[in-house]
């Protein structure tokens, strides 16, 4: 079934998720960041280091969630214009990554009231994950700019 939108749309559409993606991508080595600072500030015994400890904590969260919510939405947004432009998903290693990778983030977002109550093991787990994530992450940008290479030259 095709979808009655120009062509001309539907060619530029083709860029939006990679486009959203590169900056999720960032985004997350930003919260990785802020994570680390998290991590190194939460044993600090100095009243200051506790001030940062709690202002990396609250942008952390903040990263996260929007972290979590635009790839959630991208990883929709990518399947809805393969669709759009192809009428059909092509299941492979890119899609089936992706997904895994929408699944590992709202895991990942889950254990938060565990680390709230201190649970190390959501702690462990929660850096296992996203490190995992940021591994599959740059996985999928390089991938994703060779299906975004072989839409250019069909172009």
């Amino acid at each position: 079934m095709d979808l009655p939108i120009p062509e001309s749309i539907k060619s530029w559409l083709n860029f939006f998720h990679p486009a959203i993606m590169w900056v999720l991508l960032a985004m997350a080595i930003y919260a990785l960041y802020l994570g680390i600072k998290v991590r190194n500030s939460r044993t600090a015994t100095e009243t200051e280091k506790k001030k940062e400890f709690v202002k990396f904590k609250d942008k952390h969260h903040q990263v996260g969630s929007l972290l979590l919510a635009f790839m959630v939405l991208g990883a929709i947004g990518g399947m809805a214009v393969t669709y759009i432009n192809n009428g059909k998903l092509f299941v492979g290693p890119h899609l089936l990554a992706g997904l895994g990778m929408t699944g590992v983030i709202a895991v990942s977002a889950s254990l938060t009231p565990f680390m709230q109550k201190g649970q190390d093991w959501a702690r462990y787990s929660h850096i296992f994950l996203n490190v995992s994530l940021l591994g599959l992450f740059g996985w999928q940008a390089v991938s994703g700019v060779e299906i975004l290479l072989r839409i250019i030259s069909n172009m």
